[in-house]
C-alpha cells in the first residue's frame, strides 16, 4: 500500500470557533497551532497546507499564569537606533490582546511561506462577535 499525500487543490478545510475565556495562553495557543496546520486529520501532510481556519473569540479574557503579568515582555524594533519599544505582558492584554495571542498562536507555526498562509487562516476577535457566521463555523472546545 502506498502513503497518502495530500495535494493542495483536494483539501477540505472547516471552520472553528474556539472561546479562549479562561484559557491559559500557551496551551490555547499550542492546540490553536495544531488546527492550522492540519496535523489534527489523518491526511496531513508537512509540505501542504491543509489546516482548518480557526476564530478564536474572548481574546482580552485570556489567562497567564505566575508573574507572567508583570515579567513577560514583548519588543518590537523600528529599524532606527534606538527604535526598540518594549512593553509588559499586563499592556498587551490591556490595549493589544488580539496581537499577543497572534504572536503565540504564529512563533508556533513554522517560520516560512508555508507557515504566513497558515496564519493567514486565524482570526482572533477581542470580544465574542465575530464576522464570520456565513461561514457557519463549528464551536470547538479546547480543554
Amino acid at each position: 500500500m502506498k502513503t497518502f499525500m495530500q495535494k493542495k487543490e483536494t483539501v477540505e478545510r472547516k471552520w472553528y470557533v474556539i472561546d479562549a475565556e479562561g484559557k491559559t495562553l500557551g496551551r490555547l495557543a499550542t492546540q490553536v497551532a495544531h488546527i492550522l496546520r492540519g496535523k489534527h486529520k489523518v491526511t496531513y501532510t508537512p509540505y501542504v497546507d491543509c489546516g482548518d481556519y480557526v476564530i478564536v473569540v474572548n481574546a482580552d479574557k485570556v489567562i497567564l499564569t505566575g508573574n507572567k503579568l508583570e515579567d513577560k515582555k514583548y519588543y518590537n524594533h523600528s529599524g532606527y537606533p534606538g527604535g526598540l519599544r518594549e512593553r509588559s505582558a499586563k499592556v498587551m492584554i490591556e490595549k493589544y490582546p488580539e496581537e499577543m495571542l497572534e504572536r503565540a498562536i504564529k512563533g508556533m507555526l513554522p517560520h516560512n511561506k508555508l507557515g504566513r498562509a497558515m496564519g493567514k487562516k486565524l482570526f482572533v476577535y477581542k470580544g465574542s462577535d465575530h464576522k464570520h457566521s456565513a461561514q457557519k463555523p463549528i464551536a470547538l472546545e479546547i480543554k
